[in-house]
């Protein structure tokens, strides 16, 4: 069984959780090009060695960062994520968007 070490509730059982991608800067959404954009979302780099990555723990919602090896999947650290972000981005609706 792996294990992964949530930062707020321990060590679980690595089922628990989905992996959300590489932890990469976000371009301006209003000032960046569609292209760079989907490139933002939907394409990751996968470079071999210790990289930052989005976890999520799904029993609780619980958002934080791992550092894992890419080489050898040994998860270096866990730690949650105020450690790098200090402020959280909303995202205005869309234009024409019918939601309130």
């Amino acid at each position: 069984m792996k294990i992964l070490t949530c930062p707020l509730n321990g060590p679980r059982n690595i089922s628990e959780f989905v992996w959300g991608g590489e932890v990469k800067p976000m371009p301006d959404p209003a000032a960046c090009s569609d292209r760079a954009w989907a490139e933002f979302v939907f394409l990751e780099e996968n470079p071999a060695g210790i990289i930052r990555e989005w976890w999520f723990h799904l029993p609780t919602s619980y958002w934080f960062i791992a550092e894992r090896n890419t080489v050898t999947d040994e998860i270096v650290r866990t730690y949650p994520a105020s450690e790098l972000f200090t402020g959280r981005v909303d995202f205005p609706p869309r234009r024409g968007s019918d939601r309130p």
